[in-house]
């Protein structure tokens, strides 16, 4: 049985949220997310506290979607509560970035700039200077999904630790060679 899905979900104050055609839209000052209706669970309402209702008890398909359907509903109410957020670093000799419209471009020693687009309509993206990203929205997915499409346009070398990474990210070193490990005599 999920834990997740048994627990309840407070509105803040400021958050709404609409039911229809087997979605919930939620509203709040950061935005809007919809979150798809799973197979089996439903929502109930009680004074401003939600509750994810199993509705078929002996489905194996139904119990998966228990808690899967909590967490994304209680993603979306923070998100467009708090939002959320993720931070990138670029590393490297001339690396850098800048934003020009909504999108941030980059130099990364290719021999062209690289251009990302945010996913989604309330994702925006922030450049504090050259070498630090800031990706920001209500919708947990397309923040996600921005700062990967970021974070894949030149991944991190083990090595000399050149590249784009996110904050706090702990890159471990391959171990070399060694010279004395069974050479040639």
């Amino acid at each position: 049985m999920s834990r997740i899905g048994l627990k309840p979900i407070s509105l803040p104050e400021g958050v709404t949220y609409e039911m229809k055609d087997g979605v919930i839209l939620v509203k709040g000052p950061k935005g809007e997310v919809s979150v798809n209706m799973l197979y089996g669970v439903s929502v109930q309402d009680d004074n401003g506290t939600l509750h994810c209702v199993l509705d078929l008890e002996n489905d194996r398909q139904a119990h998966k979607n228990h808690g899967t359907f909590a967490a994304n509903l209680n993603n979306a109410i923070k998100g467009v509560h708090e939002g959320w957020k993720k931070e990138l670093e670029i590393n490297g000799t001339g690396y850098r970035a800048s934003i020009k419209g909504n999108a941030v471009c980059m130099f990364l020693g290719y021999s062209h700039e690289v251009r990302v687009e945010p996913v989604g309509k309330y994702t925006k993206i922030t450049c504090q200077d050259d070498t630090h990203l800031t990706v920001e929205g209500c919708d947990k997915h397309d923040v996600g999904q921005t700062a990967a499409l970021i974070y894949d346009s030149h991944r991190p070398d083990v090595y000399g630790q050149k590249g784009v990474h996110y904050k706090g990210q702990m890159l471990i070193k391959k171990v070399g060679k060694r010279a004395a490990a069974g050479g040639k005599k």
